[in-house]
């Protein structure tokens, strides 16, 4: 557009171009692109502003400024003309916050008028420089305008800097936490391992009713975190039976009155053992409860209801379907069809009567798989994915 060239000529006097010529050039040249459609202002802008020390290029219109700021990723700041034809500086301006956002622009116009300057700053300009102009009030501009730039490259870098240290020590923690998992899984399968030496029936056991559990907690919606602490439980249930004489757990008949209550307090000896364990403490009041009954009736607390944890409630049906559809000494083993039918009718005296209602509501097929890969899963290990 037409604008006071001879205005912004005038204000530069032929000492103050020399000196300005004089002056130390920065160690580092800053590109500035420079966009406006007059030939004898951009020549201008050109002059003074490589006479400052930067690296400058032109554009007579916004489509050219767009492609030379495509070519020129190290562009530092855009002066842009406010009226041009075509595209004005105004959608220019939204272009380049748009497409280039990391690069700053100063809109310069002859209009003072406190609309066009509110629009300005609104859609993303860092400065307005009204004409007339001198060269103090642009290289001041720029300078500001630069300021602002590099301190948004330095606050990128650190954004940038900072995602790698909190993703590399995320990476670190993930690590550690699965090491930690390891060894807490190297615990269990030791305690397990040390119970199967001691009676491999009972290691079996301790991987059916594992599955069996886990699948009931799944079917009523338990979370994983949960879940987790009632597998383990399931699985420890009988640690306690590492304390009880070989005698009488071995025992091949009839416990004796005596027999049976020093066999039943392998449930308060395996809670005393886990419970000393930090990341098997909650999983400890599962083996403390997991001979309680819903009414009541069972040891070694007489828990009843809800008074008894939700894990030793589930586990209670897992452990009498295991314990009803194996073989015993005594007696031949039950269908899973038999045993659950017998789980329903103790429904509100040995069994939680909302669990039971879950439990009957679920195939058949499924405890005959389960039971199926707990058998086969190694010595050792829950035998099941959580």
């Amino acid at each position: 557009m037409q604008v006071q060239t001879s205005t912004v000529q005038q204000e530069l006097l032929p000492a103050q171009f020399a000196s300005m010529q004089r002056q130390e050039m920065p160690g580092h040249q800053e590109h500035i692109l420079v966009v406006d459609d007059e030939a004898s202002v951009r020549g201008l802008l050109m002059e003074l502003l490589a006479g400052a020390g930067y690296d400058v290029t032109a554009a007579c219109n916004a489509e050219q400024a767009l492609l030379q700021l495509q070519e020129d990723p190290e562009c530092s700041l855009v002066l842009a003309d406010l009226l041009m034809p075509g595209t004005d500086g105004f959608t220019l301006l939204d272009l380049i916050s748009r497409n280039h956002a990391s690069v700053p622009v100063v809109i310069f116009t002859a209009m003072h008028d406190i609309h066009v300057a509110t629009s300005t700053f609104r859609r993303g300009a860092v400065d307005l420089l009204l004409k007339p102009f001198n060269r103090a009030q642009l290289l001041d501009v720029v300078s500001r305008a630069l300021e602002h730039s590099n301190q948004l490259k330095q606050n990128d870098v650190y954004r940038k800097n900072l995602e790698q240290i909190v993703s590399a020590r995320t990476s670190r923690l993930r690590s550690t936490m699965n090491e930690l998992q390891k060894s807490y899984d190297i615990t269990l399968e030791t305690m397990g391992y040390a119970l199967d030496l001691r009676d491999a029936e009972t290691q079996e056991h301790a991987r059916r009713v594992t599955a069996y559990t886990i699948a009931l907690a799944r079917e009523l919606g338990i979370d994983k975190d949960r879940l987790h602490v009632i597998a383990c439980g399931a699985f420890l249930h009988d640690v306690g039976k590492i304390a009880t004489p070989d005698a009488i757990l071995l025992k091949p008949g009839k416990l004796t009155a005596e027999e049976t209550e020093i066999m039943r307090q392998h449930s308060t000896r395996g809670y005393e053992m886990v419970h000393k364990i930090p990341f098997l403490r909650d999983a400890s009041e599962l083996i403390y409860a997991h001979h309680e009954n819903f009414d009541g009736s069972g040891y070694p607390r007489g828990l009843r209801g809800e008074e008894i944890p939700l894990g030793a409630r589930l586990f209670a049906i897992a452990d009498t379907l295991d314990a009803m559809t194996s073989d015993r000494p005594y007696r031949k083993s039950l269908s899973f069809a038999e045993a659950r039918a017998e789980i329903g009718r103790c429904s509100g005296t040995q069994f939680d009567p909302q669990i039971v209602k879950v439990f009957l509501a679920m195939p058949d097929g499924l405890w005959a798989d389960l039971q199926r890969e707990a058998d086969q899963a190694p010595i050792g290990t829950f035998g099941v994915k959580i």
